[in-house]
Formats: structure tokens, C-alpha cells, sequence
């Protein structure tokens, strides 16, 4: 299903199965000297500190390959686009990591105060009547 998308659409999907390959890829992928990244959305598990790519499917409610908000020093200053917007539609980034962002790679990251709820089909939603949206 994931594949039609990319076809439908035109996409360059690129899978990873470690987070240094999602580092190389956002550094290297293509010349950043020339083209930059203009949007970076994540969507999938998160808690404040990392993103978590394989949420439950091999370790039961764990996870084995992961960005942990330690390791965003290891992504290039200078790859993204003057005013890229770049957001985690996961739970709780915006609580901490949005911040470790940041610092990294001078650059802004939208993220959620508190859990995001993906069932609604239109749209994801903050699931806490407090939570709210943080960069």
C-alpha cells in the first residue's frame, strides 16, 4: 500500500532499517550544497525523546530502531531550506525534543504537548484537551 502511494504520487520513498541510515540519507542523500530540505514531517510513535520507527513490530510495545534526540548532532547544520518547515506528528516531541532539535540544527521543530491521535482519517489531533502544538 505504501508503494502505490509513492507511485501514485511520485515519490521518492527511501526504506531504512537503522537510524544512521536515515542520518546518511538526510546529509548525503543529494548534493545539500544544492538541494535542501524544505519539509520534514514525521509521522509515527514517538515519546519526548526519540522517534521510534518500529514501534511494537518486533519486540513486544518496544522498539528497535529509533532517533533519539542524542543523536540529532549526527544530522548536517546547513541541509535544510531557509524557513523549512519540519514537524513530528507524534506524541510528546514538543515536551523535549522539538528543543534538542534545535539546538542541533538551528532549525524548528514543530511538536506535540502531550499524545496525538491518529484516528481520525482528515487529520492527526491532539488527544489531551491541554496539549497544544510547541516549535
Amino acid at each position: 500500500m505504501i508503494q502505490s502511494v509513492r507511485d501514485a504520487d511520485h515519490l521518492n520513498l527511501v526504506w531504512f532499517d537503522k537510524q544512521s541510515d536515515l542520518i546518511d540519507y538526510l546529509n548525503y542523500g543529494q548534493d545539500r550544497t544544492q538541494v535542501k530540505i524544505a519539509d520534514l514531517e514525521y509521522f509515527g510513535h514517538s515519546n519526548k525523546a526519540c522517534w521510534m520507527f518500529d514501534y511494537s513490530c518486533e519486540i513486544d510495545s518496544a522498539s528497535k530502531c529509533w532517533l533519539h534526540e542524542t543523536e540529532l548532532t549526527q544530522i548536517k547544520r546547513g541541509i535544510f531550506a531557509r524557513g523549512a518547515f519540519i514537524k513530528s506528528w507524534g506524541c510528546h516531541t514538543g515536551e523535549e525534543m522539538s528543543s534538542y532539535w534545535h539546538n542541533a540544527t538551528g532549525t524548528r521543530m514543530w511538536g506535540a504537548i502531550g499524545r496525538t491521535d491518529y484516528s481520525n482519517d482528515a487529520e492527526v489531533m491532539l488527544s489531551d484537551p491541554h496539549g497544544r502544538w510547541v516549535n
